[in-house]
């Protein structure tokens, strides 16, 4: 399997909260600035592919069908529309959630002058589930390993997209401080997860 090393930073206007991918920085190791949970599950066999519909994470109260995101011109990851930030997305070019290897769902924390879909997602904690339906009427359920708050000039671009020999998922928003001057938050929240037992 190829390596999805399309790095994701995410940046939020304070009111617009306008999450926008820029291109990624080489890759690096993580640089947690924020406590780091991890949790233990059993393995479990993957699923075939399929276009994921929903994704739904009770915990925080989210709920979102899932919108198709591809690469713009400049080769950065798309992302939903501000104007919608209830709209979550997942990137179309990686694995589909259940399949061997990292599947990737974003979302903004904010815009439009309102929550978004994943406001509360740094809330999470391991073994916290997350489940996603899929179009073949399969729902992969995930646990929570771990929740790390990035700083998005050394977002860690292959533990995010490189290859595993798992199914597992990365749900990605904005998160830390809100830096007034460049209109964007500093981090990303970044939840790490493995698909359960099916």
């Amino acid at each position: 399997m190829k390596k999805f090393l399309v790095g994701l930073v995410l940046a939020a206007g304070l009111l617009t909260a306008a999450c926008g991918s820029q291109q990624p920085p080489a890759p690096a190791p993580a640089a947690a600035t924020a406590p780091t949970t991890t949790a233990t599950t059993s393995q479990s066999p993957a699923l075939p592919a399929s276009t994921p519909v929903s994704v739904d994470i009770p915990k925080i109260g989210a709920h979102s069908s899932l919108a198709p995101l591809g690469l713009n011109a400049d080769q950065t990851i798309e992302v939903p529309p501000v104007s919608t930030p209830m709209q979550a997305g997942w990137y179309k070019e990686g694995p589909t959630p259940g399949e061997i290897g990292p599947a990737v769902i974003l979302g903004h924390v904010d815009g439009n002058k309102q929550a978004g879909i994943f406001f509360r997602l740094h809330e999470l904690a391991a073994g916290d589930k997350i489940s996603v339906a899929r179009q073949d009427g399969h729902t992969a359920t995930f646990t929570v390993q771990k929740v790390e708050l990035d700083r998005k000039d050394s977002f860690p671009t292959d533990a995010v997209y490189g290859d595993t020999t798992t199914a597992d998922l990365r749900v990605i928003t904005c998160g830390g401080a809100f830096d007034a001057k460049a209109h964007s938050y500093v981090d990303n929240v970044i939840v790490f997860a493995t698909l359960d037992r099916v």
